[in-house]
């Protein structure tokens, strides 16, 4: 879609013919050194850079606004959408470690449903998940980002025991491969 991608679309078919459609976006940063969203155009406009970390509660609120109307609501991307499957499609955000949980709670008010990777991982984990196959390198990527997860007091994420153990399972199987 030019320089307005869209990060995953997802289809499933369901046993009586309608389709679960998900749109997700990915934000799975290591080390944020700002928000997700930008300032507001207005504010780009009068001097202030695009990724600036100073921000007033209602310059983070329209920067996220702005910031989820580019991501989920632009009219060409609703329209491919549409012409992939036609009906509600979810509005779905993937993170990692954010800089703000403020402005976590703002994109959620926008109905945006929030994913955290560690829950993710996890899930994985404790589900029983086995992969069948994956490029090295992907497989590597995600052993490293589940090694680096920081799971804090009172997050969504569980105990990280299933997740420690899945990673040294992933650790042996890219050993023996």
């Amino acid at each position: 879609m030019g320089v307005h991608e869209i990060d995953l679309l997802a289809v499933k078919w369901r046993s009586d013919g309608t389709a679960d459609c998900r749109h997700l976006e990915v934000q799975a940063s290591m080390r944020p050194v700002s928000y997700i969203s930008l300032v507001s155009k207005e504010l780009q406009l009068a001097g202030r850079a695009a990724n600036s970390a100073k921000r007033k509660p209602e310059e983070l609120q329209k920067g996220v606004e702005e910031w989820v109307e580019k991501k989920f609501r632009r009219a060409n991307k609703l329209r491919l959408m549409q012409t992939l499957y036609p009906g509600k499609w979810s509005s779905e955000l993937v993170i990692n470690v954010v800089k703000s949980e403020n402005e976590v709670s703002l994109i959620k008010s926008q109905n945006i449903k929030i994913l955290r990777l560690a829950d993710i991982v996890t899930a994985l984990a404790t589900e029983k998940f086995q992969i069948k196959a994956a490029a090295g390198a992907d497989i590597l990527d995600l052993v490293k980002m589940g090694r680096a997860l920081s799971i804090k007091p009172g997050s969504t994420v569980g105990s990280a025991g299933p997740l420690e153990k899945a990673i040294a399972e992933a650790d042996d199987s890219i050993a023996r491969t």
